[in-house]
């Protein structure tokens, strides 16, 4: 199965609260730019999406979400910047476990993406995603690894 990792796009320096900072024009363009790619790679539809409850995360799901399709979308009070990658990853690996999913899409923040991506793929270093950044991560729910099958980069 597919755990796709997604940073919000670029997102305005100011605003009332660090979770009401919005997306800027070149945030929405650049995230719709890698959504494009990654359809181009053959992804089409997310069994689940989980998007982080700040507005730069939901704006980013909102424009994404003219390259895909999803059977469910929730917003995850976990996923925000400094949520906890080894819990995060325990309640993916169980959803996978119980649900069966094929793809599923996470849209977060730094620092929480990078170390997501460690807990999944065995000896990685926690990756600097760019903003827009998103990676592919073929996981197996069975070893408990995963490996990259892809990133692609605004």
């Amino acid at each position: 199965m597919n755990i796709f990792i997604m940073r919000h796009g670029e997102a305005e320096h100011f605003a009332q609260s660090d979770a009401e900072r919005a997306l800027t024009d070149h945030g929405q363009s650049a995230s719709l730019a890698v959504a494009r790619e990654c359809a181009k790679k053959g992804v089409a539809k997310f069994d689940k999406v989980l998007v982080s409850p700040y507005v730069r995360a939901q704006q980013t799901w909102k424009v994404i979400s003219q390259c895909f399709t999803a059977d469910q979308v929730e917003i995850c009070d976990d996923i925000t910047p400094y949520g906890e990658a080894g819990q995060v990853a325990e309640y993916l690996s169980a959803l996978v476990d119980v649900h069966h999913y094929q793809n599923l899409l996470i849209v977060s923040h730094l620092p929480l993406v990078g170390y997501l991506a460690a807990e999944f793929v065995i000896d990685m270093v926690p990756p600097m995603f760019q903003t827009s950044g998103l990676m592919c991560i073929d996981y197996s729910s069975q070893t408990r690894a995963g490996k990259v099958r892809f990133n692609i980069h605004p």
